[in-house]
């Protein structure tokens, strides 16, 4: 049986494990040394204020989802959302519904939170994720369009 909790700091190593699994996903062949994701591990979820909110799945002792999100404002109106950032489930641990509960905890989390929306992005080529989302019932928007700034740095010396 799965169980969804909060990350914990307990959990940091097992997380580290997972996210460089995820990172291979995506086509990364370089991670970061294991100390340095430790520290942006912890820097991220457990900083004063924590700068992102992770959800893990765990079946028995061994972690094999994750949803990151952080929340957004304003959304409509003065309102929040909640921004997914990563879904991920552990190749060996695909199809076995914990993607559906991972989201399912994440519409729990939005209303106790009152968010007005639960938003999130996916990669056109991953066309796996783009079918699980048309099984849970949600539709594209196509209304937006994505931008991204790497390496902001250079460009803050240059008065952007």
């Amino acid at each position: 049986m799965t169980r969804i909790a909060p990350v914990d700091p307990a959990h940091v190593d097992a997380l580290a494990a997972l996210l460089q699994e995820l990172d291979t996903f995506y086509g990364e062949t370089a991670v970061e040394p294991y100390e340095v994701r430790i520290r942006q591990i912890n820097e991220a979820l457990f900083g004063d204020p924590p700068l992102a909110h992770a959800a893990l799945a765990w079946n028995a002792w061994e972690l094999v989802g994750l949803a990151t999100y952080s929340f957004l404002w304003p959304a409509v109106g003065l309102t929040r959302s909640l921004y997914l950032k990563e879904l991920y489930v552990a190749e060996a641990a695909r199809g076995q519904g914990i993607g559906k509960q991972l989201m399912d905890h994440l519409v729990k989390v939005a209303v106790a939170n009152d968010c007005s929306r639960l938003e999130w992005t996916t990669d056109r080529d991953n066309t796996h994720a783009q079918r699980f989302y048309a099984r849970l019932g949600v539709t594209r928007n196509d209304n937006k369009i994505f931008y991204r700034l790497d390496n902001p740095m250079p460009l803050m010396s240059e008065g952007m």
